[in-house]
Formats: C-alpha cells, sequence, structure tokens
C-alpha cells in the first residue's frame, strides 16, 4: 500500500543531508511536495536509482499495440533517478495524516496548538481548531482536573462525524503545552451581568501571570492570542510575563468585533453578513473606532448602502454586543462567535493567507498613536504579527483611534504602577 509522507519526513530528511527516498506505492501530501520545493529536497524512487541501467535502444511494439506513452519530464535535484510521483488523491487533506498515521497518533508535520481555558469559549474554539484539520494535536489545559481531559475526549468521539484527524488532548498541567506552535489563552473570570470588562482586571491580571510564567517554561516557542479580558490589558501583561518578542503576542478583539458589526448590518435586509467587510479597531469595548471610509456592502462603500443614523446606531450596537449578550444570558457572556473568532486568527497565521484582519498588538507609534496594545489592521505569518497595515483613515477615524490608544495606554500604566 505505500507509505503517505508528510512535511515531517521532508524535514527529517533536510537534517540528515540526503534526498528523501520513495519506495513503490508511497505518496506525499501537497504541503510535503510544497516543503520538498521550499527546502530544495530530492524526491528520489529508490527502486529506480537501485535498478541496473535501462538499455539505450526502445524495443519494437508488438503489432497491434497502441504506442507507448511518454513519460512526464522530471529534473532530478539530487542523486538517483528523476521521479514521477501519482497525485496524493482527494482523501488526503492539505498535509493531513494518512490512515496509517492516524492509528499511531504519529506526528504528520501540522503544528501543535494549545487552547487554555475549558470554559465555553476556550472548548468550543478547541473545537473549531480541530474540524479545521490544520493541526496534528489540539491540547485543552484547565485547572480543573478532569475537565479538559473530558471534554476532549468527548471531541475526539466525534472525529469521525465532524471529519477531522486532529488528535485532541486535555491535561490539568501546563507543562503539556509543550511542542505547541500557537497557544489561545482565553481562561479567567467571565463577565456578569452589570460587569464592565476593566472589573474583571484584577482577578484575571493574576491569572494571567501565572499561565504566562508556565509558558515561557513549556511553550517558549508559542505565539500567543489572547481572548481573556479585558483584551488590552491581558495581551499586555501576556507579553510582559512571557518577554515573548511583540509580534508574537496578540490580542483577539477586532476579528470578534469586526464580525458582529458585519452581522448587524445584515439585520437590515440590505445584505448578508458574508457581504459587508469592515474593521473594527481601537478597543474591546467603549474606545472601539469602526472606520466606515473603509466598510464596504458587496463591493460598495458602507454610506452609500445605510444612511448615517443607522450606521451609527449599528457602530454603538457593536460596541455593546458583549454586554447585549451578558445581559441577555443572565450568566456567562458569549462564547460561539468569540471562540471561531480566536480559531480565524489562528488559521491565518497556519495559511499566511495574507488577509488583513483587525487584532490586538502593540502599536509602536503607527497612524500616531501612542506606543501601547491596540487594535489595528494587521496581515498575520506563521509566527505571529507580520505587518501593521497602514490604511486611508479619515482625519476624524485616525484621531478616534488616537483617543482611543491614549486612554489604554493610561489605563496599562494604572494596572503596571507598582508592579
Amino acid at each position: 500500500m505505500g507509505r503517505m509522507l508528510t512535511a515531517a519526513d521532508v524535514e527529517a530528511a533536510t537534517k540528515a543531508g540526503q534526498p528523501l527516498q520513495l519506495a513503490p506505492g508511497d505518496r506525499l501530501t501537497p504541503l510535503a511536495r510544497d516543503r520538498a520545493k521550499e527546502l530544495g529536497v530530492a524526491l528520489v524512487d529508490a527502486a529506480a536509482a537501485a535498478a541496473p541501467p535501462a538499455a539505450p535502444t526502445t524495443p519494437a511494439a508488438a503489432p497491434g499495440a497502441p504506442p507507448p506513452r511518454s513519460a512526464a519530464p522530471a529534473t532530478p535535484r539530487g542523486s538517483g533517478a528523476p521521479l514521477v510521483l501519482p497525485p496524493s488523491g482527494a482523501l488526503y487533506r492539505r498535509n493531513a495524516l494518512g490512515p496509517a498515521a492516524v492509528r499511531t497518533g504519529t506526528r504528520d508535520g501540522r503544528p501543535m496548538v494549545g487552547v487554555v481555558g475549558s470554559g465555553h469559549v476556550g472548548a468550543m474554539t478547541a473545537l473549531r481548531l480541530a474540524e479545521s484539520d490544520l493541526f496534528a494535536q489540539v491540547t485543552m489545559v484547565d485547572v480543573v482536573p478532569g475537565l479538559a481531559e473530558g471534554l476532549a475526549l468527548d471531541m475526539w468521539h466525534g472525529a469521525g462525524m465532524y471529519g477531522f484527524s486532529t488528535r485532541v488532548s486535555g491535561s490539568s498541567d501546563l507543562a503539556a503545552l509543550a511542542g505547541a506552535e500557537y497557544v489561545v489563552i482565553t481562561a479567567g473570570k467571565p463577565r456578569q451581568p452589570g460587569m464592565s470588562r476593566t472589573d474583571l482586571t484584577a482577578v484575571n491580571a493574576a491569572i494571567m501571570k501565572s499561565i504566562a510564567e508556565a509558558i515561557r517554561v513549556h511553550a517558549a516557542a508559542a505565539t500567543l492570542v489572547i481572548v481573556s479580558n479585558p483584551l488590552e490589558e491581558m495581551t499586555h501583561l501576556a507579553a510582559r510575563y512571557t518577554g515573548f518578542p511583540e509580534e508574537r503576542v496578540l490580542g483577539m478583539a477586532g476579528v470578534l468585533d469586526s464580525a458582529r458589526f458585519c452581522s448587524l448590518v445584515g439585520l437590515t435586509g440590505k445584505a448578508t453578513p458574508q457581504q459587508v467587510r469592515a474593521l473594527a479597531l481601537g478597543s474591546h469595548g467603549p474606545e472601539m473606532v469602526i472606520p466606515l471610509s473603509q466598510a464596504t456592502v458587496a463591493g460598495q462603500p458602507v454610506e452609500r448602502v445605510l444612511d448615517a443614523a443607522t450606521l451609527a446606531a449599528i457602530v454603538e450596537r457593536t460596541r455593546e454586543s458583549g454586554g447585549e449578550v451578558v445581559k441577555l444570558l443572565q450568566k456567562g457572556s458569549a462564547y460561539f462567535s468569540p471562540a471561531e473568532s480566536a480559531a480565524a486568527m489562528v488559521r491565518a497565521m497556519v495559511r499566511d493567507d495574507g488577509e488583513v484582519i483587525a487584532a490586538c498588538v502593540r502599536s509602536r507609534g503607527a497612524y500616531g498613536t501612542a506606543d501601547t496594545r491596540v487594535g489595528l489592521p494587521v496581515r498575520l505569518s506563521r509566527r505571529g504579527l507580520k505587518q501593521i497595515v497602514d490604511l486611508p483613515l479619515r482625519p476624524d477615524e485616525a484621531q478616534a483611534l488616537r483617543d482611543a490608544a491614549g486612554r489604554i495606554a493610561a489605563r496599562i500604566t494604572e494596572l503596571t504602577a507598582g508592579s
């Protein structure tokens, strides 16, 4: 039957300084092919390389036989015979596990991702990441003994129905994050009715400190996506306590708030949420800035589709959407859309597709803002922040963004004073 070779096999050949030997029946995942091309690894048909040289003459065809098909040209990149590989088959998703690897649980070249916190947001985030099938493993961690393990087992029971091969595991020990390339942090106390995000600051700051210090030890190469509230402050603390480079500590808010705005525009009946494009910048709260100059509906400026009063109401409702859900639930807070937003950020990094999204990052003075953690338009890469994107904001929009950054900076200063 042969083996399904993955990017991990290509990288192992690179470390050994040898071409990748393929036996009859072996197949490569699409990502393995891409990785071999990227690293310059030769793909060698081991059987053909070991066989004696073929005779230079071509035997005559039998009477009535069809003419022989010419082989597809191939240029070897290393020693051994050239190899023309068969297609990998639709059965295998991009860099997916082959059947044997699924049975044995071997690593397959896809990254590992961790999710800290197994409440509603964390559990749903883990499931959405597993469903994408972009990861070798999703590891859930929660301080409550058995919670992460039980949820992980429940998710894995449905793997066949969901259609993913990603292994899902759980633990109460943050050491289980070892090897994670990405870690989503959702842990913390949720909002209750009447509470603002900043009401959570003190208790969640202590939780973030303990988690960040453990990640620094056990997953020192990870890129972090922070979901815990208050978002900008917790993103700052995660960077401070891990000591990670600023491009590897991102806050999830803009993706969620942008989606909320698009969904509310969809309620007007003028378009579906999928037809709306917008970015929510600034803070995950009162200082949220949605530059309408950059928002479109089916490619048309949103301000040509909806009147100013309707748009102002939608922007205000977007700012209050989290509190609206909390009030309706009476206990707990939103989790379906926050989880999908966090998972979308991780998927964007893995795919490195260059899409412009909104995320909380260190501004370094972009748009004339204070040097703080603030929601900005960005592009992500495999290792986190790739670029802060310069958009042509109107003067009033740029000023609102600067005002938001200034207020966030003041809160962060107050939080960290004397600590």
